[in-house]
Order: structure tokens, then C-alpha cells, then sequence
């Protein structure tokens, strides 16, 4: 009896790491990566920068009728999201290779053994932490950008139709796209293949539908996330044939969990 018990307090420990215990763990790895900071300072960098860069060169008084009825600068202020996806993708990405390419994360599964918990726990710090940053910088790079707008044009209010709601997803679009890397980091596992499977899922995959016809572009626009983020953020004139934002941002939810579930998945199945 005495045996038992004594069993039963020493495995108490190693059942007692709930969520919010590796949470914590997650943070004081993420925060302690100088690194990540550093990713998320040229994300709001060029996020910024590029919004005050396209503003400020709009030429709006050089415009057509048929062009400035188009004139969308909501839209514009997030140009620089096109490099800032890249940057936040190999953020999420080294949140977990970097950990196997080093050993740590034999460290990690034996102080948490359940790999799915730890996951979780990864996604929540880093979607957290990426959400905070990317709704901060569309904000800045939003203000940023109208104030370099020329006086003769137009200057969207956010209490305008649909200019919040773009400025939002605007930072919301970034902590998805961190979570699919995640994801996928989990499941390729190295460093290099994982940054390449981001890039072909962004990059590549709008590439090879670009010599296809408008009906075929206009399908894909809705399924991939470049094209799907872009689409969104909108506030003149809805693309054509895209979905409205509230289904785009769910199917992206929908991609992110995927993701998170299939490297779940590979963790829970493969050696560390």
C-alpha cells in the first residue's frame, strides 16, 4: 500500500502540467528568442513603411475618372502585408523546427508529454502574441499611410463602411497565417522544407493559376490565402466573385486548424 502511494505522488508531478503551466513555459521560451522580436519589429517595420511608401506615390490627381472611382486606400495601406505574411510564416515556423533542430524539444515532450497539449499551448502564446503585434501595426500602418496621402484624395474614416472591418482582418490575417506555419512546422519538422512549404502555399500556389482563365481565378481567389486576405481587404469596390469577408475569415480559421491538427498529429506519432 505504502509502494502504491508513494507511486501514485511521484507520477503526480508529471500529470499536474496543464495548459496554462506549458503556456507559460511557451512564453519564457518565446520571449527569452531574440529572434522573434526581432521578426516582429520588420513586420510592423514593413508593414508601415511600404503603407507610407504606396500612399505617398498614389498620384491621385494624375488619375482617370474610371480610376479614381476605384481608388480603394484602405486597401492600399496594407501592400506591405505581401512581405509581412513571409516574415510572420518563418516566425511560426522557427517556433517549432528551431526546437528540433537543437534537441530542446525532447526537453519539452519530457517535462509535458502530452505533444498536443504542448502544440496548443505554442499556438495559443504565438497567435496571441502575433495578433496583439498585427493589429497594433494595420492600426499605425493605417494612419500612417493616409498621412501621407495627397490633400486631393480621398481619406477613409473608420467608422466608413467596411474600412474597420478591413483594418481588423488586416491584423488578424497575420496570426493566421503564423498558426498555419506553425502547423505545418510541426508536421515537416525541418526548418528549410517548412519555410518552403509556407512559401509554395502563399507564393507559388497563386502563380500556377495565374495563366488559367477568369473563371478559374476567380474560384481560386476564395481558396487560397493570399489571394483570400487580399480580397478582404477592401473597402470600395468588392473584388469580383470574391466571398464576403466573414466566410473568407472563417475558411482561414478553418486552414489554421487544419494545419494545427495535422501537425498535432505527426508530434503525437512521430520520435522526437
Amino acid at each position: 500500500m505504502t509502494t502504491v502511494a508513494r507511486g501514485r505522488r511521484a507520477a503526480g508531478p508529471a500529470r499536474g502540467y496543464g495548459f496554462r503551466t506549458v503556456a507559460r513555459m511557451e512564453w519564457a521560451k518565446l520571449r527569452s528568442v531574440r529572434s522573434s522580436w526581432l521578426i516582429v519589429a520588420l513586420y510592423a517595420a514593413s508593414l508601415i513603411g511600404l503603407a507610407v511608401l504606396a500612399l505617398s506615390l498614389e498620384g491621385y490627381s494624375r488619375m482617370s475618372a474610371a480610376d479614381r472611382a476605384a481608388f480603394d486606400p484602405t486597401h492600399d495601406c496594407f501592400i506591405g502585408l505581401v512581405l509581412g505574411q513571409l516574415l510572420v510564416g518563418v516566425l511560426g515556423v522557427l517556433a517549432i523546427t528551431a526546437e528540433f533542430s537543437s534537441g530542446m524539444i525532447r526537453a519539452t515532450f519530457a517535462a509535458a508529454p502530452n505533444r498536443a497539449l504542448v502544440l496548443a499551448a505554442k499556438a495559443a502564446v504565438l497567435g496571441a502574441v502575433t495578433l496583439v503585434a498585427g493589429e497594433v501595426s494595420a492600426f499605425a500602418a493605417f494612419l500612417a499611410g493616409l498621412a501621407a496621402l495627397a490633400p486631393s484624395a480621398p481619406h477613409p474614416a473608420l467608422s466608413q463602411p467596411g474600412v474597420l472591418r478591413a483594418v481588423l482582418l488586416a491584423g488578424a490575417y497575420p496570426a493566421l497565417v503564423t498558426l498555419i506555419s506553425l502547423g505545418l512546422g510541426a508536421l515537416v519538422r525541418h526548418t528549410a522544407g517548412a519555410i518552403g512549404a509556407v512559401v509554395g502555399v502563399l507564393f507559388v500556389l497563386p502563380l500556377l493559376f495565374a495563366p488559367l482563365g477568369p473563371a478559374v481565378q476567380n474560384a481560386a481567389q476564395n481558396f487560397l490565402p493570399h489571394l483570400m486576405a487580399a480580397a478582404s481587404l477592401t473597402a470600395v469596390k468588392p473584388v469580383a466573385g470574391a466571398w464576403v469577408p466573414g466566410a473568407t475569415f472563417c475558411l482561414l480559421c478553418g486552414y489554421a486548424a487544419a494545419a494545427l491538427a495535422a501537425g498535432a498529429w505527426a508530434l503525437a506519432r512521430r520520435d522526437a
